[in-house]
């Protein structure tokens, strides 16, 4: 099977520093000179198309811009990528975001990934309106994809659940294709969710033997239920003709992380309910000694920003290996990102992917013919 790359849509803001936020914690200001504008996000939407990643993720949050308009904006500047939009179902009906899909098919011509993020954090949840706990949270969301996929299938859908009720719903155009559905979790009722509901099941970037205990956990409560899930992994990435060139970069990016801010970013996360969250934050400790996790796998991302926190750092022979690592456990598809996401989208795409395509193990989506690995024109 080829390996499939996502990039990832910065709609809380980009810069040459890690821009921190999610899981509760606001933004950070420092360094955010390149707001989240549609002529921007456009061009590193371009630039992923033109490179060969197959999706982009955008975030959701009150920290960041909405993700449903954002990609329907930026979709109008691109041809072929696909748009991995994040949305939290407790925030609409499930007839609703199932017509929503269906729209956006339409008129994105086919592109709409949806990453269904059932909301970890009840303070943010609350000011939304969102006044249940997270497990009820996560059983809203089994009742919620329920109906949407009913409805993308055509039927007329009668649900009396827990915490939904729709009554003679049905879709005047149901989506072509239907959407796939991705999702994350590391709680047991997450993975009971995702067993039942997950096209892909994602997991953010924890070492190898850690994300292989995951697989076989979600395999195993999938295959009870007659599913067999694809999986995925989130990471950031750094990665430059050597190994040194790397590692300075990282060492560049946790230098302009102010103490002060780690702290308190620190602070906030260590009231996450997130289990996923909890063990991100396991890796690093708070402190800045010994990031380097696993072979190439550096944690230092995860001192100032929520969710996502690990980064593959090394020469593009390194993170090839690496990749290689975490696919010989299962891992189809990588979803990835890197400071500013403009220049990190051509380090990787012209570093990394070529080298993949002459292994064998990924191909252009657009049938672009493979070239030989080539010099990054940016000095990071």
């Amino acid at each position: 099977m080829s390996l499939t790359f996502h990039w990832f849509l910065p709609t809380n803001g980009d810069s040459r520093h890690v821009v921190g936020g999610g899981h509760g914690t606001p933004a950070t200001a420092s360094g955010r000179d390149r707001p989240p504008t549609v002529g921007y996000l456009s061009q590193i939407a371009r630039a992923a198309e033109d490179l060969g990643f197959l999706g982009a993720l955008t975030p959701t949050g009150a920290w960041c811009e909405d993700a449903w308009l954002t990609t329907a904006m930026v979709s109008q500047h691109t041809e072929r990528l696909k748009f991995l939009v994040a949305f939290r179902p407790g925030f609409v009906s499930p007839t609703l975001a199932a017509q929503m899909a269906s729209t956006f098919q339409r008129q994105s011509g086919g592109r709409l990934l949806l990453n269904v993020v059932t909301g970890g954090e009840s303070h943010e949840q609350r000011a939304y309106g969102d006044f249940l706990d997270k497990d009820e949270r996560y059983r809203r969301t089994g009742e919620f994809l329920q109906v949407v996929r009913e409805l993308w299938q055509g039927g007329t859908v009668d649900l009396h659940g827990r915490h939904l009720r729709v009554e003679d719903a049905r879709l005047a155009r149901v989506p072509d294709p239907v959407p796939e559905v991705y999702f994350g979790g590391s709680s047991p009722i997450a993975g009971e969710i995702a067993a039942r509901h997950a096209d892909v099941y994602l997991t953010w970037g924890e070492p190898p033997a850690q994300v292989a205990e995951k697989i076989a956990r979600i395999r195993t409560l999938a295959a009870a239920r007659g599913r067999a899930p694809r999986f995925g992994i989130r990471l950031h990435v750094i990665t430059r003709d050597t190994a040194e060139q790397a590692w300075a970069e990282a060492a560049r990016l946790l230098d302009g992380f102010d103490p002060q801010t780690v702290r308190s970013v620190q602070a906030g996360l260590a009231l996450s309910e997130s289990e996923g969250q909890r063990r991100m934050l396991a890796l690093h400790g708070g402190g800045r000694d010994g990031l380097e996790i696993h072979p190439n796998l550096w944690a230092g991302i995860g001192l100032v920003r929520g969710g996502a926190g690990t980064a593959l750092v090394g020469s593009h022979d390194e993170v090839v290996e690496r990749i290689r690592e975490y696919h010989a456990l299962g891992i189809d598809e990588f979803v990835l990102s890197g400071y500013p996401h403009l220049e990190e989208a051509y380090w990787f795409g012209e570093g990394v992917l070529p080298r993949l395509a002459a292994q064998g193990l990924w191909h252009h989506p657009a049938g672009a013919p493979d070239t030989a690995p080539a010099q990054v024109p940016f000095a990071g």
